[in-house]
């Protein structure tokens, strides 16, 4: 055997013939997946990388100008401000009380503010949210008398919301807005029937009689109803109690005005549940007489809002790193 022949076979894998072309298409096909792996990971870092330098090149230099109390969005003299609901008013939610107060607070002490509105556009949400929001206001404008304040609605303001804009001097809307409801409810639902079709056995055990009240999955008990619908009225009168204080004379008594039932923006006026028709810049130009507008909103900044996305494309990275990800998408 000749030294070339020799080494043939010496680089021939066990278990294989020269002629058997297998184990070469596997060794092929596992450089080109490393190799693609190696690829996607290289891009990654380089993503990262350049992600961290643009923190260090402009979040960085903003977070002083922030520490130096720069404040882009506040002009100098005279301003209407403005405070949005936007969405569903709950405790975790844009349209929490907490951030509505805040920015109220903040339009009313500011000492450039002419005037304040509200713009809302929402379908409700929490009453106790609202009833937050409703007291603060009757507060804030006690506290600051010659500063007017008004409620412009966009699309809807319905239930809570309505509940909340209540408490303004004056409301406007456009004349396809949706406003009213006021009224209370709570619903959930039943799914008895189902569990029967199913075969599904309900197993419920609790300290406490009462405490399975109004179970989805158990059949509604006539006693249960009766506790629940007193507790919706109490709360109901709360909200026509805070209507009525807010809307006063201008508000037109009938049966409908507080069955849950929403009007337009136009109709709504002839109710007394809107004092005309007007948008946010017509009412800060012919009404306050200051066409400045100033947002007062609380939003997250630019940089909590750089930084989520930073942090989520790191995250992304470090788990794909860590996963070696699939080498297709």
């Amino acid at each position: 055997m000749s030294e070339y022949d020799l080494n043939q076979s010496n680089a021939e894998p066990r278990g294989t013939s020269a002629s058997d072309p297998a184990w070469e298409r596997k060794m092929i096909t596992d450089l080109a997946f490393s190799a693609l792996k190696e690829q996607r990971r290289t891009r990654r870092w380089g993503i990262f990388f350049k992600l961290a330098f643009l923190v260090y090149l402009f979040v960085i230099p903003l977070m002083f100008m922030q520490g130096s109390n720069f404040s882009p969005k506040v002009p100098l003299g005279k301003h209407t401000a403005l405070v949005d609901i936007d969405g569903i008013i709950a405790n975790d939610s844009e349209a929490s009380a907490d951030n509505i107060v805040t920015g109220l607070r903040d339009a009313f002490e500011d000492k450039d503010t002419v005037g304040v509105i509200l713009r809302a556009n929402s379908p409700g949400g929490s009453p106790v949210q609202a009833g937050y929001v409703y007291d603060e206001i009757v507060r804030l404008r006690e506290k600051y008398p010659d500063i007017p304040m008004y409620a412009v609605i966009t699309d809807s303001c319905a239930s809570a919301c309505y509940y909340i804009v209540s408490a303004a001097d004056e409301i406007y809307a456009n004349q396809a807005s949706i406003v009213g409801s006021i009224g209370v409810l709570y619903n959930g639902f039943g799914y008895t029937g189902t569990m029967e079709k199913l075969g599904v056995e309900r197993r419920l055990h609790t300290a406490g009689e009462n405490k399975a009240i109004l179970d989805p999955f158990s059949p509604e008990k006539e006693e249960d109803v009766a506790h629940l619908k007193p507790m919706l009225k109490e709360i109901h009168e709360q909200f026509i109690a805070a209507v009525k204080k807010g809307r006063g004379e201008r508000l037109v008594l009938n049966q409908n005005i507080f069955s849950g039932l929403f009007w337009t923006g136009s109709k709504s006026v002839e109710l007394g549940l809107v004092d005309g028709l007007a948008s946010t810049g017509t009412v800060a130009r012919d009404i306050i007489q200051q066409d400045e507008i100033v947002n007062f909103t609380p939003r997250k900044d630019f940089i909590n809002r750089l930084t989520d996305k930073f942090g989520a494309s790191l995250a992304n990275a470090i788990f794909h790193e860590k996963s070696g990800g699939s080498p297709f998408r």
